[in-house]
C-alpha cells in the first residue's frame, strides 16, 4: 500500500469536503480510483482516515456523505471542583523534563538517554522472543517472574561483602517502573502525615510521590560527598522520622556519589534510630569513572529498602524495576503493590530478563560508559568555554546530568524562556528542591540527542546569562 498516495487522496478529499454542503454525497469508490489513479485499497484507506476525523460518514447500501458540522461549545466542569474539594497538594503531575522537544531543538532538559545509547538490537530481539514465550498468554506471579527475581537478587548479592547476609529471590518485588515503587514504599513504610527525610536537592519524582502519599518531607542538605551524617542524626532525633530517601550513586540531579565513609556513617545512624534507608539506585548502569556501590549490599538486618530500575538503561518502553526488602517491610510493600497493579506484564519481564542475561548486555554497558564520558566532558568543556558564568558544582562520576549553579541575580524563569526562544531546552532546578530552592540552578542532560550541538547550546546559555547581568 502506498502511504504517500493515500495521504494525497486524503488532502484532496478534505479540500472537497470543506467546500461541500453537509449531506453531500461523495463519488463512488470506483470513480475515486479512476480520478486519482489509485488502487481500491488505497482509496478505502483514505476514506477510513476521513471518517475517523469525523468529516465523512458511511451509510451502508447508500453511499458516503459529508458529515453535518458539529458546533463546538465550551464544556462546564465547574461542578467537579465542588465534588473534589481542595487538592492535597498543588504539584504538577509532571516535570519540565517530560516535555516533548521540537524536532529542531537542542534538548538538554530530558531525563532519558538518547536512542543511540540504548541496546536497540538486544531490545528488539528480546521482545520478539518474548512474544513467543508462554508469558505472553499467562498471568505472572504478583512478585514477579522467579527467574527475574533471582537476577535482581544475584546482582546485589555479587556486591555484598563476605560476612554480610545476602538477599534472596524471595526478597524481590518486580515493578512496572520505579516511580510506582516509590509511591508504594512511602504509603507502606512512612504513611500519611508522617515525616520522611530526603536529600536536598533530590529527584523530583520522589518529591511528587511523597506529596501524593501525604508524606511530610524534611530536607537534608547534600554536598559533593553526600549529606552530613551528623545532620541526618539530628533530623532523625528532632522529627521522629523513621525513613530517609536517598540516591547514594550518581544522584539525580547532582550526579553525586557518596564516599565510603559517608555511606558507613549514615548506615550506622539509620541503625541507631531504628529507621529505614530507602535507596534509589536509578543510575546503577551509568557509572563513568567509578562503579556503583549499593548501600544495600552492606545491610543484613533489613534497614535498607533498595530500588533498582532498568527503564533508563534498557528502554523507556520497557518499564521494569524491582524493590528488594526484607521482613515485615517487604510484606507491607507487597500488599500495596498488589492493590495498586496486581502484577507486571509477563512479556515485559521476560524481555527484560532476556536482555540483561545476554553476553551483549555487558558489552553494551562497557561501550555506554565510554560514550557517556565523552558526552559529559564535551558539555562541561563547552560550558566552561562559552558560559563561564555558569558554575558546574562538580564533574559527576556517573549518571546522566550536570548540575549547574547560575549567578544569584539570574531570573530563572526568564532565563529559561530566553534559552527556549533560541531553541535550547533546559530544566530549571527548582523542581528538585523539596523546600525553597537554595539558589538558581539548572540541570543539563548530556545523554540526549545531538551532542554535536553542545557548543551551540553553551553559547546560547552564555549569551542569555550576559543579557540577564549574570
Amino acid at each position: 500500500m502506498n502511504n504517500d498516495s493515500s495521504s494525497k487522496i486524503v488532502t484532496a478529499l478534505r479540500t472537497w469536503v470543506a467546500g461541500a454542503p453537509a449531506g453531500a454525497k461523495l463519488p463512488s469508490t470506483r470513480s475515486l480510483v479512476s480520478r486519482y489513479e489509485a488502487s481500491p485499497v488505497t482509496v478505502q484507506k483514505a476514506l477510513r482516515t476521513l471518517s475517523g476525523q469525523g468529516l465523512i460518514e458511511s451509510r451502508p447500501g447508500v453511499g458516503t456523505f459529508v458529515s453535518a458540522v458539529r458546533i463546538a461549545r465550551p464544556s462546564d466542569f465547574g461542578w467537579q471542583t465542588a465534588a473534589l474539594g481542595t487538592p492535597r497538594n498543588r504539584l504538577s503531575s509532571w516535570s519540565t523534563t517530560m516535555r516533548p522537544a521540537p524536532v529542531d531543538a537542542i534538548a538538554l532538559h530530558g531525563g532519558y538517554p538518547d536512542r543511540e545509547l540504548l541496546p536497540e538490537r538486544l531490545v528488539r530481539a528480546a521482545l520478539a522472543r518474548a512474544g513467543r514465550h508462554d508469558s505472553a498468554l499467562t498471568r505472572s506471579p504478583v512478585s514477579g517472574l522467579p527467574e527475574l527475581q533471582s537476577w535482581f537478587a544475584s546482582e546485589l548479592a555479587a556486591a555484598t561483602p563476605i560476612g554480610v547476609t545476602q538477599v534472596s529471590a524471595s526478597d524481590v518485588i518486580v515493578l512496572p517502573g520505579s516511580q510506582s515503587g516509590l509511591s508504594s514504599i512511602f504509603r507502606a513504610l512512612v504513611t500519611d502525615g508522617r515525616p520522611l527525610l530526603i536529600e536536598s536537592p533530590s529527584y523530583w519524582g520522589a518529591i511528587l510521590a511523597a506529596a501524593q502519599a501525604g508524606v511530610r518531607l524534611i530536607p537534608i542538605p547534600t554536598g559533593p560527598a553526600g549529606p552530613d551524617p551528623d545532620e541526618v542524626a539530628r533530623a532523625f532525633e528532632e522529627t521522629g522520622a523513621r525513613a530517609f530517601y536517598v540516591q547514594p550513586n550518581y544522584a539525580n540531579p547532582t550526579g553525586t556519589q557518596w564516599s565510603p565513609g559517608t555511606t558507613q556513617r549514615i548506615l550506622d545512624v539509620v541503625r541507631t534510630y531504628g529507621a529505614f534507608l530507602i535507596e534509589d539506585d536509578w543510575a546503577h548502569d551509568f557509572g563513568i569513572t567509578t562503579d556503583p556501590t549499593p548501600v544495600a549490599a552492606r545491610d543484613d538486618d533489613g534497614h535498607v529498602v533498595y530500588i533498582r530500575s532498568l527503564t533508563k538503561s534498557v528502554s523507556p518502553a520497557l518499564r521494569v524495576a524491582a524493590i528488594i526488602a526484607r521482613g515485615p517491610a517487604r510484606e507491607r510493600i507487597s500488599a500495596d503493590r498488589a492493590a495498586a497493579s496486581m502484577y507486571v506484564s509477563g512479556v515485559l519481564q521476560t524481555a527484560a530478563l532476556d536482555i540483561v542475561t545476554q553476553p551483549g548486555w555487558q558489552t553494551h554497558l562497557r561501550g555506554l560508559r565510554i560514550q557517556l564520558r565523552s558526552r559529559r566532558d564535551l558539555l562541561a568543556d563547552s560550558l566552561e568555554k562559552h558560559a563561564p558564568q555558569a558554575h558546574l558544582t562538580a564533574l559527576p562520576p556517573g549518571g546522566l546530568n550536570l548540575w549547574v549553579r547560575l549567578p544569584d541575580t539570574t531570573d530563572l524563569p526568564a532565563f529559561t524562556r530566553e534559552c527556549e526562544a533560541d531553541n535550547v531546552l533546559i530544566a530549571p532546578g527548582d523542581d528538585w528542591f523539596p523546600a525553597e530552592p537554595t539558589g538558581p540552578y539548572i540541570r543539563l542532560n548530556y545523554s540526549g540527542p545531538n551532542p554535536g550541538a553542545y557548543q551551540k547550546a553553551a553559547r546560547v546559555i552564555g549569551r542569555a546569562l550576559e543579557r540577564s547581568g549574570g
